[in-house]
């Protein structure tokens, strides 16, 4: 299956998707896959000249909007909710992309860097699916959230703060979903197993092991079931789904 692939949905006119982390990797094919499909883009990144090479690539078949800010300050997120409040009036997607990791030995891990991770990957995500709740509400809209393998099961070594970040973004996107439901809004968690990213890349440098682009995930395969999950009928609801490479170990 490939995310270029227009996938069917019941219609996308005047559609807003909002893409953190959109500037590269996962990000950045979800924000591609959900232009090629008709949905207008909010594109959320930290670096400028990647996100304007993003915005140029959806620009070809879809209106698309970017902005470069900190997802973890409140004041930092104003423009982005005041723009989409006032000139969008809804989100029907919520797409949680950023994130980040460091790994050390339990007894070795700064502490700065725990807060760093639950900054980037728990409150960053929860600040900003606060902040737009009523707008997905009166759009009956999905969020979804990138979690990692990691969210349920930390049974590798040096992964201790990372992997409690995503058991955390697992707990807020369940209870979220249980509140939501009912106000017609679908919450769907990603359970990511190793993907050829730029994150990824770097950390396999740190490990010291070669970086194999080729026997890891793919950015659109992972594009491509999520835009599967979204693009179902409001009968069904896709909460939870695990992806990880093909080749193991």
């Amino acid at each position: 299956m490939s995310a270029k692939r227009t996938h069917r949905f019941a219609s996308t006119a005047g559609r807003i998707a909002v893409i953190t982390g959109a500037s590269s990797g996962i990000g950045r094919a979800v924000a591609l896959a959900l232009g090629r499909a008709g949905f207008r883009l909010c594109i959320i990144g930290r670096n400028r000249d990647r996100l304007a090479k993003v915005i140029a690539a959806a620009q070809r078949f879809t209106a698309a909007k970017a902005f470069q800010l900190d997802l973890r300050s409140e004041e930092h997120l104003r423009p982005l909710v005041e723009f989409l409040s006032k000139e969008a009036g809804r989100v029907d997607i919520l797409f949680h992309g950023a994130g980040i990791i460091h790994e050390n030995v339990f007894d070795h891990a700064h502490v700065e860097h725990l807060d760093e991770q639950f900054a980037v990957n728990v409150r960053a995500p929860y600040l900003l699916t606060q902040q737009l709740l009523h707008l997905l509400v009166k759009a009956r809209g999905h969020i979804v959230f990138v979690n990692s393998s990691a969210g349920i099961a930390a049974n590798r070594p040096e992964i201790a703060q990372y992997a409690a970040t995503k058991h955390a973004l697992k707990a807020i996107a369940d209870s979220v979903r249980a509140e939501v439901n009912s106000k017609g809004v679908r919450v769907l968690s990603v359970y990511l197993g190793r993907t050829a990213t730029p994150m990824q890349r770097a950390q396999f440098k740190l490990e010291d092991k070669p970086y194999r682009a080729g026997d890891l995930l793919q950015p659109d395969d992972v594009a491509a079931m999520v835009l599967a999950a979204l693009a179902l009928p409001r009968t069904a609801e896709v909460t939870d789904i695990s992806i990880r490479p093909m080749k193991k170990g």
